[in-house]
Parts: structure tokens; sequence; C-alpha cells
């Protein structure tokens, strides 16, 4: 039998395999009017494509928690109702073909206000759609960025209860796992990491410090999720800057990643969602298949947290060997599952397991 494809529970919730779509933005929200940050047709085919393909989870892309949590004006949100009930046709869907609707919560800190990708994937000016950004120090991410507004002790407070309210929202909108972005150089990755976190208060300086303010959404979101429903955080596991002893601004490591997953499963995170980089740039990052996989191994191996692995898993055998060699509870697909909305499907054959196949698709099903 396929490990790959045997169902997994966390709390009482089940998920019917172990390929799970990984959040990727596609910014294509609503930008102007009454709808901005709104799910549009896109998501809706985007997410429920990989429903029908036979996903056992399906993850929302990075979804903002207020205006300026926003890395580009073509961001998701959900900070207002008329976004909370655009998110509810989604979920309904991927709930009516066997997947499970997860939302990755996010403030995108110092790399907001930029434009989409295809579109140089740089700083906007009020001119052009942007805003003030916010961090924990006035630091920018580049030479090329300006740098944000440092939060006050109260804007800090408000933003947490920014997550609250979204995790509500979510919630009522019919997502049945939250994700708290930890990740990639945005906001909660900025305070983390002692690269981009210069505070004297007790927001920074020490570990503890550093990481009040990702325990203080867990604890906040925990309050306003069911008991009986997952929490999960995202992670940059390493930020692939040389350790140096005389250097106490390396930033976050690998010894960082497995404190915290052990702090975090005490405050309720079901499961840690392990990636790495993003918020130092110019880093060389050293990758190839399945690279970020020892990072999630690790943190399985050392604490009691359950761990998702992510990045160039492309294969079914590969994913089948993470997976059943317990380096991972599952795989995140990201760019894979752009390239083949169906790649479950077509694993599940490559892999001798079963799979229920659409009874649209029936006649294209295995014989």
């Amino acid at each position: 039998m396929s490990t790959l494809f045997t169902p997994i529970t966390l709390r009482t919730l089940t998920i019917r395999n172990r390929i799970w779509m990984a959040p990727m933005c596609q910014y294509s929200a609503a930008d102007s009017g009454v709808d901005i940050g709104a799910p549009t047709d896109w998501h809706l085919q985007h997410l429920g494509s990989r429903a029908v393909g036979g996903a056992g989870m399906v993850m929302t892309e990075a979804t903002a928690v207020s205006p300026e949590g926003r890395i580009s004006p073509a961001d998701l949100g959900i900070w207002n109702q008329r976004q909370q009930d655009a998110h509810a046709r989604i979920t309904a869907f991927v709930a009516e073909h066997g997947a499970v609707p997860a939302i990755q919560l996010a403030h995108a800190g110092r790399k907001a206000a930029t434009s989409e990708p295809w579109r140089g994937d740089i700083p906007l000016g009020r001119e052009d759609g942007g805003w003030t950004t916010v961090g924990p120090s006035a630091l920018p991410y580049t030479d090329s960025f300006p740098a944000p507004h440092e939060l006050t002790v109260d804007e800090i407070g408000a933003v947490v209860d920014d997550f609250a309210a979204a995790a509500s929202r979510a919630l009522a909108a019919g997502y049945q796992v939250v994700e708290i972005h930890g990740a990639h150089g945005y906001l909660i990755n900025n305070f983390l990491s002692p690269h981009s976190n210069r505070r004297t208060d007790r927001y920074g300086g020490s570990f503890e410090n550093r990481t009040r303010l990702a325990i203080e959404i867990v604890d906040a979101v925990r309050r306003v999720w069911p008991e009986d429903l997952p929490v999960f955080f995202r992670i940059s596991a390493t930020e692939w800057v040389e350790e140096n002893a005389d250097d106490s601004r390396d930033g976050w490591t690998g010894d960082d990643t497995v404190r915290l997953a052990k702090e975090l499963v005490v405050h309720g995170v079901d499961l840690l969602d392990v990636s790495s980089g993003g918020n130092v740039p110019g880093v060389q990052m050293t990758t190839g298949p399945g690279y970020q996989v020892p990072y999630a191994a690790r943190v399985k191996r050392e604490t009691d947290l359950p761990v998702g692995a992510v990045g160039l898993i492309t294969r079914p055998r590969q994913a089948e060997d993470i997976v059943a060699g317990g380096e991972a509870d599952a795989v995140f697909l990201g760019r894979e599952l752009l390239r083949d909305p169906y790649w479950p499907l077509n694993a599940a054959r490559e892999l001798g397991a079963e799979i229920t196949w659409p009874n649209q698709y029936l006649r294209a099903a295995p014989a």
C-alpha cells in the first residue's frame, strides 16, 4: 500500500491523502472597487481543479489579513465580508470534490506594495497604487525598497488582532485548516530574524522576544479557531546565511527552527510547513530535488510536531519515499501542480494506489 495515499488525521480532521497543494500567489484578485482583495473566477478554477485532480488538501495562496498586508494590489484578502463571501464559493467547491479547503493567512511586512511578478515585482509608489510598508525595524528589504515604518507596540497588537479576525472570517467562509505564514521575508519572518529585527523592546533582541509576535498570533488564532480543527505554521527553516559567531545578526537557523517548533506545539500548532529563504536578499541557495526536505525531517526527528515538506518535489516515487521514510507527514506540491493539476490521479496509477476519480472523468480512469 502507498503511504502517500493513506489518510492522515489532525485533531478530528481527516485528510484523504498526503499530497497537498502549496499556497501559491496568483496576483489575480480584484484590485479596485468594492471587491478589492476578493477571489475571482480564476481562483475558483485554479483551486477547484486541484481538488478535482485528487489533492488531499488545497491551500489558498497567502491571503492578507489587512489591506497593508498584501504583497501586491492584486493579492487576496480576507478582512471584510465581501471577501469572505467570495471565499465561501471556493471552499464549497473544493470540499464538494473531497479535498480539505485550507487558507494561508499572511502579512507581507516590508515586502508589501509591489507589482505583480510579470510587471517587474518592484516597489510601487502611492501614485501607482502602493502604500506605506511596515516592519519590526525601519530596515528596507533591499536598497530598491523603501524603509518600512517601524511598528509601535500598539500597532503590533493591532496586527495580532487582524490575524484573529481573519481566522474568524476564514472559518465562516468554510476553511477547515488555517496556516499562519511565518516565512519568506514577510512580517512574522521579519520579526523572527535578527537580520531584519533590530528592536530593543520586548519584540526584539533575544530569541524569546523575536518569537513573541509569532506566538501571540498563534495564541490569538487558536482562541477563535475550533479546538477540533488544525492550525499550521509555515517557517523558513534557514535564511541561507553563513553562521558567524561574532555577528548576532546572521539570521534565522535550523537550530532556531527546531527551538520554535517545540514552542509552537505547546501553543496549539498541529503541523509545521517547512520552507526556507526569502528574508535575506542575495544569498546563494543550494537547490535540487527535495532540497528542503532535510529541514522538515530534522523537525520531525527532534520534536513532536508533524511536518510538511516542500521544494522541488516532482515525482511520485520521490514523494512516496519522503512520506514512507518518515521524513515528513505530507508533501506540499507547488509548481508541479501548476504543471499538472491531476498529478495525484496520475501518481496513484504509478504507485499502484487506489484513488477516487470524479464521476465526470471516469471514462479516463485506468481500467
